[in-house]
C-alpha cells in the first residue's frame, strides 16, 4: 500500500506516495472509465462489448475511503461511487497499464461514436 494518498480536487488527481519515493499521480477521468465496478464493467447484449463510459473529461473526485487495508473507494462527482480500487489495481493504472488503458477508452468512445465530454 502507499504511505500517504493525496486528492488534489482542483487538479481532478489522484497521488499515491511510497516509501521508496515513486509517486503515482492519476486523473480523475481516468480513474472514474477504469472503475472495478460492475455498472462500468458490463456487457452489452446486442454487442457483448463492455460499456462504455463517455462524457467523463471533467469528472472530479468527492472523497475517498479506506476498504481494509487493500483498496480505497472513490467517490467521483458524478455521483459513481460502486468501484473499489486496490493497491495493485491503482499501481497497474499509473504505470504501465495506464497507457494502454486510456488508448482503450479513446478507442472504445471512437467505435462507440461517443465523446469525452459531457452532452
Amino acid at each position: 500500500p502507499p504511505s500517504n494518498i493525496r486528492l488534489l480536487k482542483k487538479e481532478k488527481r489522484l497521488e499515491l506516495l511510497y516509501d521508496e519515493g515513486q509517486k503515482i499521480s492519476l486523473p480523475a477521468e481516468l480513474l472514474r472509465v477504469c472503475s472495478p465496478s460492475a455498472d462500468t464493467r458490463r456487457l452489452i447484449p446486442a454487442t457483448g462489448r463492455e460499456r462504455v463510459v463517455a462524457g467523463r473529461r471533467h469528472v472530479g473526485i468527492m472523497s475517498i475511503e479506506p476498504v481494509g487495508n487493500y483498496a480505497i473507494r472513490i467517490h467521483f462527482d458524478d455521483l459513481h461511487s460502486s468501484g473499489i480500487f486496490t493497491w495493485d489495481y491503482l499501481a497497474q493504472l499509473g504505470g504501465p497499464g495506464r497507457w494502454p488503458a486510456m488508448r482503450e477508452y479513446l478507442r472504445g468512445l471512437r467505435q462507440a461514436g461517443l465523446s469525452r465530454d459531457p452532452q
